[in-house]
């Protein structure tokens, strides 16, 4: 089980939103680039990033900070990528730039072909986000929401050969909650492919509840975002406690 440190660019600095609200955003960073090395440093094995700003512009914003970013980690840490992502060339220069996996959403959820032709042009490469609130998927930033049911859409693209699956409960993000257990469980059990739980991650008994709940069903990892920037989760400690449990050390 991987834990995934959350870098959410906003005006080009490392922020956290609550449920989604981009009217919520707190500041824990004026240097991404700087907490990208950081979190590298201890160790983390991918980072998520995400251009808050391109995801409601619809395209890139952040892009040359993301290139620093990119620089400052190398190739000691993965970056999977979201935000803004429309089109098959952003895709080729972010990968060519050294992303390892892109992450679409509303592109994927508003036009499937795109996210048919992704996985086929990208293979390995592409992941979907799927934002969700009461199992209905939300688009563009998370401020619109669609009638889309999350698991009817996750076999959809499951089919398209997607590498793996990000799954978020709006309602949980930001908010220190705790992982929505139930409804991440019942993605997991309806797909073959890998699964990423996202919202709400905040202490080590959090991380122990998703190792032994979620990971038997092919949960690979956990994104984790306020909790660290608060100091409610030691970065360290969580993924020592995720490897303990999945009888790594």
């Amino acid at each position: 089980m991987l834990i995934i440190p959350a870098i959410d660019l906003k005006d080009g600095r490392c922020v956290r939103l609550q449920q989604g609200r981009m009217d919520t955003a707190t500041v824990f960073s004026e240097d991404p680039v700087e907490l990208a090395r950081h979190w590298s440093g201890l160790g983390a094995r991918r980072l998520h990033i995400v251009d808050l700003n391109g995801a409601v512009a619809g395209r890139p914003k952040n892009h040359k900070l993301i290139g620093e970013m990119i620089r400052a980690v190398g190739e000691t840490t993965p970056i999977e990528l979201g935000g803004g992502i429309r089109d098959l060339d952003t895709i080729e220069n972010y990968l060519d730039a050294g992303v390892s996996y892109i992450i679409i959403g509303t592109a994927a959820v508003k036009n499937p072909g795109f996210a048919h032709d992704a996985c086929y042009a990208f293979p390995g490469h592409i992941i979907v986000g799927l934002d969700a609130r009461d199992g209905k998927v939300a688009v563009e930033g998370w401020s619109k929401m669609t009638g889309h049911d999350v698991v009817d859409l996750a076999k959809k693209f499951e089919d398209y050969g997607v590498e793996a699956l990000i799954y978020t409960d709006i309602g949980r993000d930001g908010m220190l909650g705790g992982i929505n257990v139930e409804a991440t469980l019942r993605l997991a059990q309806a797909i073959r492919i890998p699964l990423i739980a996202s919202g709400g991650l905040h202490s080590l008994d959090d991380v122990r509840t998703v190792c032994t709940a979620l990971e038997p069903e092919g949960v690979i990892g956990a994104i984790a975002g306020r909790a660290l920037y608060e100091g409610q989760l030691d970065f360290a400690q969580a993924q020592a406690a995720a490897d303990k449990a999945a009888g790594r050390a």
